[in-house]
């Protein structure tokens, strides 16, 4: 059984056009948190330092075990007057959690997929600008090598292959998490890259016998302990293997909306320099001293990061923020059925285009398009044509864009 819990969010005005191309970057890590929050007395220091060199936009971990797991995390370690936390959903074993800058991103659903050992995390997120939709699938696969186990990890990536076969062709998505697989023949691996279906993976990074194999030693990313008594009851032995990972879809590959910013994905704080050592030990070429430290007392896992670039749907040129006098309001009621009002304001007479989107940013209605007189002007907007689900709006004129939602429920 899958259990769905459903955001419903009301998103402020834009008052700002989006700088860069039209596009907006975002950058994404990954972190496997070792038993979180246990001996979070100590370690939310060490994760904060981390964090904070980092500066993330999104943050999914694995191995966090509670709801005090997520707050602690949310409170201690980011900040949260700008990151939100996405619902915890406890399962059978350690889970994954979210977090993100809701002045950029809002979550709309977090989903868990049932596997034999460990639930699979589905967030679906929402860009606030671009109106680009995002599936985010969190993984901890079955840990320790040998034939069994790497059944094992085979059966839960069979789990989240049936899922992505069948998204719409074209849909962004990525996977990321703790993967615990040792080399790239792995059939876990395998199924995942295996593009005889459509729901398939892409590595961005080199594929090959990462275990113990100092050639990818840039890649590894457990562990960053290699003493007999490791700080939190986390593994042994230094940096060698690659287990944690961020792989992308399809489309995200061919930057078609949402793209992967080249050289970004990485293992953070791993300078290829610690091949069998530890993370604190000199010399380093791209972390401090402290930060090496801190990577070293928070987890036996380094984060793993990306970054993002997404692209708007319509073009908006750069501006000044706007006075109040252009608003375009949240309609109301809003979730609706049969009927709603959507009302925007211009300052002056002003060409205007007020356009519905569905959750993947396809145009499915024009709304609205021409001249509106200055000051309020109101739209009936009928679910008659309209699935029960998420949906978007956008006002747009020549200089001046903004986004809201709508929610439709029959």
């Amino acid at each position: 059984m899958k259990i769905k819990i459903l955001i419903l969010f009301i998103l402020s005005s834009f008052y700002f056009g989006i700088v860069g191309q039209n596009s907006s970057r975002i950058k994404l890590v990954t972190y496997n948190l070792l038993n979180y929050p246990l001996g979070y007395n100590t370690r939310n220091s060490e994760f904060k330092k981390v964090m904070d060199d980092i500066g993330p936009d999104i943050v999914v971990v694995q191995e966090i075990t509670s709801l005090f797991g997520v707050n602690a995390f949310l409170n201690e370690v980011l900040d949260p007057s700008i990151f939100a936390a996405g619902p915890f959903l406890p399962g059978p074993d350690t889970e994954s959690a979210i977090f993100y800058k809701d002045s950029l991103i809002s979550l709309i659903s977090h989903i868990t997929i049932p596997t034999v050992l460990r639930d699979i995390s589905e967030f679906t997120l929402y860009h606030n600008f671009t109106l680009d939709t995002l599936i985010i699938y969190s993984v901890h696969l079955k840990a320790s090598d040998g034939y069994t186990n790497e059944q094992q990890r085979l059966a839960e990536v069979n789990v989240l292959r049936n899922v992505t076969d069948n998204l719409p062709v074209g849909t962004n998505y990525i996977v990321a998490g703790d993967f615990n697989i040792y080399y790239a023949g792995e059939p876990a691996y395998q199924k995942l890259i295996n593009n005889s279906t459509s729901g398939y993976f892409i590595d961005p990074l080199p594929a090959g016998n990462w275990h113990a194999n100092d050639f990818y030693a840039s890649l590894h990313t457990q562990s960053t302990c290699n003493s007999i008594d490791c700080p939190n009851g986390g593994s042994n032995g230094g940096l060698d293997d690659r287990f944690d990972m961020i792989l992308i879809s399809q489309s995200i590959y061919d930057s078609t909306g949402i793209f992967l910013i080249e050289n970004s994905n990485k293992a953070y704080g791993n300078d290829g320099l610690h091949f069998n050592k530890a993370i604190n030990v000199p010399p380093f070429s791209v972390i401090t001293q402290e930060i090496a430290n801190a990577l070293f007392n928070a987890s036996d896992h380094l984060p793993v990061m990306a970054e993002f670039e997404f692209e708007s749907i319509n073009s908006v040129d750069p501006v000044e923020p706007l006075s109040f006098s252009f608003n375009l309001f949240q309609n109301y009621p809003n979730p609706f059925n049969p009927n709603t009002t959507i009302k925007f304001e211009v300052p002056k007479t002003t060409d205007v285009k007020l356009v519905l989107y569905d959750l993947l940013g396809r145009e499915l209605k024009v709304l609205f398009e021409g001249e509106a007189k200055a000051g309020v002007t109101e739209v009936s907007v009928s679910a008659k044509e309209l699935n029960s689900g998420i949906y978007f709006y956008r006002l747009s004129t020549s200089n001046h864009s903004s986004s809201k939602k709508l929610i439709v429920l029959k």
